[in-house]
């Protein structure tokens, strides 16, 4: 019971970090933009794209319900049609979770100090590394033994995190893409809004 108790609080920080994300810096970055209400926005997004993107497991899979998503929004055809594909490609914020949490769960099991720049470090080659994830299931789980090599861990352990990561992948990498497939949509808006503010 202790290893699935392990798993279980690993998946809890994996999935509270998504939801931090989704619920708190999305928003955050959206009122910014528009200053308005982003919550609206928000919840509409993760409701008709995060929920399908949760199921396809595939931010490539879901371009199209996002496509549909931006012309309900009545969003710039011109825009939307550039930043979804590009979206689905290299916005990847819960893979950059998921690379950095697996990460530091691999550093504490083998006893390592990390210090605050170590780990500024890791999130910053997370977020870049997350950049080149593909679009599918599992995608950013063969980024953690770059993520690794930082601390000088091995493939070999590198590989058991990646085991790991496929074993709770169900929930997170669902949750994952969910995240990184809406988030596609409510940047797209918070930009295009923010245009059609400053032309009035």
């Amino acid at each position: 019971f202790s290893a699935l108790a392990s798993y279980a609080h690993l998946l809890a920080v994996l999935l509270g970090a998504m939801m931090i994300i989704a619920l708190v810096v999305n928003p955050a970055i959206v009122f910014f933009k528009t200053k308005q209400n982003p919550y609206p926005l928000v919840f509409q997004c993760l409701r008709e794209s995060g929920v399908t993107a949760f199921f396809t497991r595939s931010s490539a899979a879901n371009i199209p319900v996002n496509m549909a998503l931006c012309e309900k929004l009545d969003l710039d055809e011109d825009t939307y049609s550039v930043s979804i594909p590009l979206g689905a490609t290299i916005n990847m914020a819960g893979a950059a979770i998921t690379i950095t949490t697996l990460t530091l769960a691999a550093v504490h099991t083998m006893g390592i100090e990390v210090d605050l720049m170590t780990a500024l470090l890791l999130s910053v080659v997370a977020a870049v590394s997350a950049c080149g994830a593909s679009g599918v299931a599992g995608g950013s789980l063969l980024l953690i033994p770059l993520a690794c090599g930082l601390f000088g861990i091995s493939n070999d352990v590198a590989m058991q995190v990646v085991a790991v990561g496929f074993i709770i992948g169900v929930i997170q990498d669902s949750a994952e893409t969910a995240l990184n497939s809406s988030t596609d949509v409510i940047f797209t808006a918070a930009v295009c809004r923010s245009e059609q503010q400053k032309s009035q």
